[in-house]
């Protein structure tokens, strides 16, 4: 599913943000607009990503926040 979200730049960007299962770690896949991809997952209330992957602390943190609010919704919207 597609998501805009606000970068610390102050820019916005589209973004692909899948949910999938890496191991026993449930991950998500994000996917930006230029083709770069990331997979972040979060440990606590920490997120974080893989060792090979570009992104810098703020960018994780503005991802991290928007699939945090995707997940509230969804608790919310279950009965």
């Amino acid at each position: 599913m597609k998501h805009k979200i606000k970068l610390p730049d102050g820019t916005a960007q589209l973004i692909e943000i899948t949910s999938a299962y890496f191991k026993s770690w449930h991950v998500w896949n994000v996917k930006f607009a230029d083709g770069k991809a990331a997979m972040l997952f979060k440990m606590g209330s920490e997120w974080m990503q893989r060792n090979e992957d570009f992104l810098d602390e703020h960018v994780i943190a503005a991802v991290g926040n928007r699939i945090d609010r995707i997940l509230f919704r969804r608790q919310n919207l279950s009965f």
